[in-house]
């Protein structure tokens, strides 16, 4: 990825640093001194800045946020959605591993498919746009990864509660989130044959998450999930890759499990504020 050019790194920096600051104004050489520019290069930055609106300077010649910075920032709350930014990237893995792509909100104790993108062989897919549904332990895995104390909120929320070996498993299986930035979700050796492995009405879902990975074994794969992270320790958003064909092996699941990382993790550095710079 190419980097960004000193002067717009720079112009950034200024920004960020007076908005980290909200209800203080900064001198000229507060910013020289705290972000280590030269006075000349800060001064011209500084002055291109105030003339375009983005800083407003005061009678005693410090600096705040302007008026246009903060018309551009209210349009943004009012109009900006995560989905703008994660419908590239579900429409990429769709293709790319030729599956089904769903964004999951968590919406309190119940999650909401709120976008999908399809491969063309999965075109007609049955789990209907906007489909609500109780979150079960096995999605928590996702949901609560590096959350610990809110799992067992969630925990003991969920009807039915989840059993002593399914607490056991969440907890491997958030390990394993924490570790890989996905999950593997495969077919309960007693499950129906049909199931959805995230859409379900049933007390005790289908799938169980796979706490480790043998890359030469076959796994009846039924789902691949992985957060996307809105602070650093927050998920409102998973992505799920389903539609897989067959038994998948231990590297062809980690394939495809760390592509939906990586798509989740350049996600969630924007939807925080830290973009990829490498």
């Amino acid at each position: 990825m190419s980097r960004s050019s000193p002067g717009v790194a720079r112009m950034a920096a200024i920004l960020n640093f007076i908005a980290d600051h909200p209800g203080q104004a900064f001198a000229l050489t507060d910013l020289v001194r705290a972000l280590k520019l030269s006075r000349a290069t800060c001064h011209a930055l500084l002055t291109g800045l105030v003339d375009v609106g983005y800083l407003y300077r005061t009678s005693d010649k410090t600096y705040v946020l302007g008026p246009a910075l903060a018309a551009i920032g209210r349009t943004a709350a009012e109009h900006f959605s995560p989905l703008q930014v994660v419908q590239p990237e579900m429409r990429k893995l769709a293709d790319d591993f030729d599956v089904v792509c769903g964004a999951y909100f968590l919406e309190g104790d119940v999650i909401h498919l709120r976008e999908r993108a399809a491969s063309v062989s999965h075109v007609g897919y049955p789990v209907p746009l906007g489909t609500r549904m109780p979150l079960r332990w096995v999605q928590a895995t996702a949901f609560y990864a590096r959350s610990p104390r809110d799992a067992d909120a969630a925990q003991a929320r969920i009807n039915p509660s989840p059993t002593a070996e399914q607490i056991e498993q969440l907890a491997g299986g958030m390990a394993f989130v924490r570790e890989h930035g996905f999950i593997a979700l495969t077919r309960r050796p007693d499950s129906i044959p049909g199931e959805n492995a995230i859409v379900t009405n049933l007390e005790d879902p289908p799938v169980l998450p796979e706490t480790a990975l043998d890359d030469a074994r076959n796994y009846p794969l039924m789902a691949i999930m992985a957060p996307i992270y809105e602070a650093r320790d927050k998920v409102s958003i998973s992505l799920v890759l389903a539609g897989f064909n067959g038994p998948m092996t231990g590297v062809e699941i980690r394939r495809a499990g760390d592509a939906l990382a990586e798509a989740c993790t350049r996600i969630s550095r924007f939807l925080i504020g830290h973009p990829e710079t490498d």
